[in-house]
């Protein structure tokens, strides 16, 4: 990032922060006490590093599944004591992957969340449809071909449900995406989806490509297809 004055953006998984605090430390399971001091330490760390650096930093933290919530609880609570000092959230972002739930509870817990980070103008990322593969202890390797794809009707279902709340919020939406290494041309993406994902809510809203999209599960993929979704 500093080589190409770009900003970056630096993020914990759960099983990272709680290594960032050390494997002495305990980490039971519905505590997780580890994971959310790791975290809350490593975001500390990151904001007195960053300066250093001349660029803009960004700290998230990365999939949070429904099982470990108690996790993105704990780094709530510490966005909210660091606003009430500093007037704004310890984290920039964060993400809940509630991919696995049915998709109205997905969007209700998001909502839930977002009620509690609009205040502090901190950015939602939530997921819908599934990212194939395996990362941080999450194996979707062998769910099937179709839940990797999202549909119109999934991705604006999203955009009803938070957009009333705050627009501050990613999209996770599935293309094909899978985490892993894989050589160009072994993951199969379809990212002209995303194309019509925004049109489908242009023409319910009015609203020119009222999603913010984010992408995961990149590797294998062409360079036209990176293109493509970014366009």
């Amino acid at each position: 990032g500093k080589k190409l004055n770009r900003p970056v953006t630096i993020q914990f998984s759960e099983g990272g922060a709680a290594f960032f605090a050390g494997k002495g430390l305990p980490n039971e399971k519905g505590k997780l006490q580890a994971s959310i001091l790791g975290a809350v330490c490593g975001a500390h760390y990151v904001r007195q590093v960053a300066p250093a650096y001349g660029i803009p930093v960004f700290v998230h933290s990365d999939h949070c599944a429904k099982k470990l919530l108690r996790w993105f609880d704990g780094m709530l609570e510490a966005d909210e004591a660091f606003f009430a000092k500093h007037g704004e959230p310890l984290f920039s972002s964060h993400m809940l992957d509630l991919s696995e739930e049915p998709d109205a509870e997905n969007i209700e817990i998001c909502q839930k969340y977002l009620k509690r980070m609009a205040p502090m103008k901190q950015i939602l990322e939530m997921e819908i449809g599934i990212t194939g593969g395996v990362e941080d202890g999450v194996d979707n390797s062998g769910v099937s071909k179709e839940k990797l794809y999202s549909t119109p009707e999934d991705v604006f279902a999203v955009y009803e449900g938070l957009q009333p709340i705050s627009e501050r919020f990613m999209i996770a939406a599935a293309f094909g995406n899978v985490h892993g290494v894989y050589k160009a041309g072994n993951v199969k993406l379809r990212p002209e989806l995303l194309s019509e994902f925004q049109t489908y809510a242009e023409e319910k809203t009015g609203v020119k490509m009222p999603y913010f999209f984010v992408f995961h599960g990149g590797s294998g993929s062409e360079k036209h297809e990176i293109a493509t979704a970014l366009g």
